[in-house]
């Protein structure tokens, strides 16, 4: 007789660093507005089309036959081109298109091959917190450690002496989003300044987010890499998605000196080797529109900031007023309300409408635990319907 042995313990099929990430909460929510037909403000998209010009630009490389094949692996000409004249246009900045500029599949992808690109097994990558969400996977994929730097209300300020006490010998690089999703807040020449000169001091490459560059409503986005000492140690990361309203396209783009930008790439060219062909092209003219297109777009979501937030705190929420991007952080234990993700889960039924909490994006759900984010980047009249809902409350 075969002797019984036991079954081998069965190997969990997902990799131990991304055991902690499940579906993302953005899924989460709008598969709850969808079942509900409750107005989605949780996820970050725009319910109108950009420029009517430059959907027509996409149509006609369509047509055309341009980027219907595979593009070249860094991106096309045109559009690394049309990036290094906005860089020069807005900033001042000076890159090679041939060197120093990388098209991306969005920010997302430009965000994960630079983690996976500088970091070795154990690197500490310190990042403000809360965190859109890919950041922490993207440190995990690389095997590195996220130390966070907690932002706090009301005002969401960084803590500078709380920055530099958390750098070790271990840190690699810091991650930076300014202007900062979810909560609004736009870093100050002071201090990117001192980020710069404690980068300096103590050898760090920083990479910076700056998909919401073109939507400051307070203050000035001022890029990281333009200040002494940065040109060297900076991944400077946009993308075109937040700023002319087609998120679906997904092209984003890495713009640093050219021994950062070949690791960068290095890694980008296993991820998705190229992607959107003739959607680049198509972002190439955008990038070219006049500054009034520019001018009108910050102005048209100010006043859509200023129409949620004002229906919010007439609602009874505690609101966080932001200085940038499309979302308000808010507050609801002013309306009695202790828990954000409970809150969010039972909005729709409550009143038609669906948020985001804050608690998922912090390491810590305690530091937000009762904050909830609502996005303005809608029609008007979406926000107003949204705003009588909320009212019910």
């Amino acid at each position: 007789m075969t002797p019984m042995t036991s079954a081998p313990e069965s190997r969990p099929l997902l990799n131990r660093r991304l055991a902690e990430f499940g579906t993302t909460i953005f899924a989460e929510m709008s598969a709850l507005a969808l079942r509900t037909g409750a107005i989605n403000l949780g996820q970050g998209f725009p319910d109108t089309d950009g420029p009517e010009e430059v959907r027509e630009a996409a149509v006609r490389a369509l047509r055309d036959g341009r980027g219907n094949q595979y593009p070249p692996g860094p991106g096309i000409p045109e559009l690394r081109t049309a990036i290094t004249e906005h860089q020069q246009r807005f900033y001042g900045l000076g890159f090679d298109p041939d060197t120093e500029v990388l098209v991306t599949a969005g920010a997302t992808e430009a965000i994960a091959a630079t983690m996976l690109a500088l970091l070795e097994p154990g690197d500490e990558v310190i990042a403000f917190e809360p965190y859109y969400d890919s950041y922490a996977a993207s440190i995990a994929m690389a095997g590195g450690k996220r130390v966070p730097l907690t932002l706090r209300a009301p005002d969401f300020r960084p803590d500078l002496d709380a920055l530099r006490d958390a750098v070790t010998d271990r840190t690699r690089l810091l991650l930076l989003n300014s202007p900062h999703n979810p909560t609004g807040m736009v870093l100050t020449r002071e201090e990117l300044t001192a980020i710069a000169e404690l980068a300096v001091e103590r050898d760090l490459i920083v990479v910076t987010d700056e998909v919401y560059e073109h939507l400051v409503f307070d203050g000035e986005h001022i890029p990281l890499i333009s200040l002494p000492g940065m040109r060297e140690r900076t991944v400077s990361i946009s993308s075109a998605g937040k700023t002319f309203s087609f998120t679906g396209w997904k092209v984003g783009w890495v713009t640093a000196a050219a021994p950062l930008l070949t690791a960068v790439r290095t890694a980008k060219q296993f991820l998705t080797y190229v992607s959107a062909g003739p959607f680049q092209f198509a972002v190439a003219e955008a990038l070219r529109l006049p500054d009034d297109y520019y001018s009108a777009f910050r102005a048209d979501l100010g006043a859509k900031r200023d129409l949620l937030a004002g229906g919010l705190a007439d609602a009874g929420f505690e609101v966080h007023r932001p200085q940038g991007t499309y979302f308000i952080t808010t507050d609801v234990a002013a309306l009695g309300e202790k828990d954000a993700l409970a809150f969010c889960r039972a909005l729709p039924e409550r009143c038609g409408v669906v948020a985001v909490p804050n608690s998922v994006f912090y390491d810590d759900p305690e530091a937000g635990r009762s904050q909830v984010r609502f996005a303005f980047c809608k029609q008007e009249s979406v926000l107003r319907e949204a705003v009588t809902r909320l009212g019910r409350l």
